[in-house]
């Protein structure tokens, strides 16, 4: 994606400022809420849950029928629609994660069910390990021709790439062999196989090594138990009430249930929702730009054009917003003969930005508008690049309309809007020339993450599988490195403050210092100028998918390989080497390197990274995945 988001301050009359909240926390986030309450209650929730997605329709109904609230009624068309969209999000987020932790609980479970010492397997099956072996061995000559059998991608592939690729068929074939039979010994047989990966081991297994695998899988197991039975959606408190409720119900109901009790002091020692949910303007011309009698850059936006918000930004923003200006100026000087599909800005969203102090929450907080926009239309052979994009999809669009022939009145409408569209589309915009970054495709970039090191890069040439060139997190951070050490003391500096906090029962929630974002922003510098030295294609990086529960498990083993029996010690030793080693947000990087990417339109893209070998293995690996990916998709 060549999107990124800016943002700036809004300033504003007291009476506009004053409105705008009114607007936003007495009627746009209670109309959430309700919303949100609404769709949790609704007869159809469980189903949803299972197909990981809500019926199409039914929020939007919801929403709607909402509007002749008399709790909700004032609201500009625009805050209805953004306040729909934004439950719609929400919940399809929340669903699709749900529908994805069930799924990879029940595999879970299974591997649980299967994954059984030597010992269990003979107790079960009333066969000696060396019967277990034969039949083992039988199965696994019935069932590898079929799994050399199994389509493959033609992918020129390594003797050990060939090895992983035969092994996960065969174990596939094995899960599906065990689900379907009810004979114990060969479940047994299966077990044995699949646990040893796929072959017959040469060597007795070691039972400490067994319970500790064992263990593991009991630990994400909980995890995702837990993580399931999170609480739903329930909105934004603006008022305190759930917060003063739940305190009243602690102080005054006996229990001895520590989970209700961990309940309730959770919620207590969260730091509630001071501010109301942001309002989104999904089309650029719902924002208005204009200048004011000192040449300031001012907006308007749909459904509050009374009111004026000046533009505060700093100097390498401020040339973006001067493009929104231009853009709306051109079509509307051009007797709207330019069409705002090629505009520069896409979407904008207005929101608070929490600020301290005593007073008016219009005067405490702070306006803030952010603004996605297009770099490509930045140059005129950026621009025309999209123009052709959008041209040759309408014109698809409307060749399949026309092939159905009898087109209803409203589709003819749209025929004749699309079709103005692509005849305005054709009158370009005046931009400067700047010519598109140009990168080799069979090269690329892979960047490893961590526990120890953030990030660690492989310059690959695709093409013949080798890596031209690594980076270390020293060598990328170069004179900044001393900077990485200063963050991790600040973490467990602030970790250990929070402990006390939690000791006293006192809330735990600290504002964090913006080193490690500022550290972000070297490291995703310093990965993109090494990719564009090279001319590099694209830049490969990790699907975080899983790993905060694999390195959660990892951890949670080491503990109880260096402690047993002690539970607390096990806790304080996994805290501690959390705190010393996994201090990083792997999502903020990915974000940093995007943004700084998409500015020279350098590609993104993701490839499962295998925690094996040296980091600098790990990402040449990732990047080589993501190249034969790409060319046999």
């Amino acid at each position: 994606m060549s999107q990124i988001t800016i943002h700036c301050r809004l300033v504003a009359k007291e009476a506009s400022r004053q409105y705008l909240w009114d607007l936003m926390a007495k009627l746009n986030t209670p109309f959430i809420n309700e919303l949100l309450a609404q769709v949790r209650e609704h007869p159809d929730f469980e189903q949803w849950r299972q197909v990981g997605k809500p019926k199409a329709g039914v929020i939007a109904t919801l929403g709607k029928s909402l509007k002749s609230d008399p709790r909700f009624i004032g609201q500009p068309a625009r805050f209805y629609t953004s306040a729909i969209h934004l439950v719609e999000y929400i919940f399809k987020s929340w669903l699709k994660l749900q529908r994805r932790l069930q799924s990879q609980l029940d595999g879970q479970k299974k591997w649980l069910e299967i994954l059984k010492s030597d010992e269990e397997l003979t107790q079960l099956s009333d066969l000696s390990l060396d019967e277990i072996r034969t039949k083992a061995s039988d199965i696994l000559t019935n069932l590898t021709p079929q799994a050399e059998a199994l389509p493959t991608k033609s992918i020129k592939k390594t003797k050990k790439e060939k090895k992983t690729k035969e092994g996960l068929s065969l174990s596939k074939l094995l899960f599906d062999a065990y689900q379907k039979t009810e004979d114990l010994q060969i479940r047994s047989a299966i077990a044995y196989l699949l646990k040893n990966g796929c072959k017959l081991p040469s060597q007795k297994e070691d039972s400490k090594k067994f319970r500790q695998r064992r263990r593991k899988a009991e630990i994400k197991t909980q995890r995702l138990t837990d993580q399931l039975e999170g609480r739903l959606p329930q909105g934004r408190d603006l008022t305190g009430q759930r917060w003063l409720e739940t305190l009243i119900m602690a102080c005054t109901t006996a229990t001895t249930d520590p989970n209700q009790v961990r309940s309730w002091q959770d919620k207590l020692l969260t730091h509630s929702q001071i501010l109301p949910y942001p309002i989104d303007f999904v089309t650029n011309e719902d924002l208005i730009w204009s200048k004011n009698e000192k040449g300031r850059l001012c907006v308007h936006f749909n459904g509050l054009s009374e009111h004026s918000f000046e533009i505060y930004c700093d100097q390498r923003q401020l040339k973006w917003f001067n493009r929104f200006f231009e853009d709306q100026q051109i079509k509307r000087e051009s007797k709207n003969q330019h069409s705002s599909a090629l505009f520069t800005l896409r979407s904008g969203r207005i929101g608070w930005q929490e600020g301290s102090g005593k007073g008016e929450p219009w005067n405490l907080h702070y306006l803030v508008l952010y603004c996605t926009l297009d770099t490509r239309f930045w140059s005129a052979e950026g621009t025309d690049l999209v123009r052709q994009e959008k041209a040759g999809e309408i014109t698809k669009r409307l060749t399949t309309m026309k092939e159905k022939g009898d087109l209803s009145e409203q589709q003819e409408s749209f025929v004749q809007r699309k079709n103005s569209t692509l005849i305005r589309m054709a009158n370009p915009f005046p931009r400067p020339s700047q010519p598109l970054y140009q990168g080799h495709s069979h090269i690329l970039l892979g960047v490893a993450f961590g526990l120890e090191k953030p990030a660690t890069v492989a310059l690959v040439d695709g093409l013949k599988g080798k890596a031209i060139t690594y980076r270390s997190l020293k060598q990328l951070l170069g004179k900044n490195y001393n900077l990485l050490n200063l963050q991790r003391q600040q973490k467990q500096a602030q970790t250990h403050e929070r402990h006390k906090a939690q000791r006293k029962g006192a809330s735990a929630q600290f504002g964090e210092s913006e080193l490690g974002q500022h550290i972000d922003r070297l490291l995703a510098q310093a990965i993109v100028q090494v990719a564009q030295s090279y001319h590099t294609g694209s830049i490969v990086v990790p699907k975080l998918g899983n790993i905060r529960e694999i390195v959660q498990s990892e951890i949670q083993v080491r503990a109880e390989e260096k402690i047993a029996g002690s539970i607390e010690a096990q806790k304080t030793y996994a805290k501690e080497y959390r705190v010393n080693i996994h201090q990083w947000s792997y999502g903020r990087l990915i974000e940093n390197i995007s943004a700084q990417a998409t500015k020279l339109g350098i590609v993104i893209e993701e490839e499962t990274q295998v925690i094996r070998g040296s980091p600098q293995e790990e990402a040449k690996v990732m990047a080589i995945a993501a190249y034969h990916a790409r060319i046999h998709t």
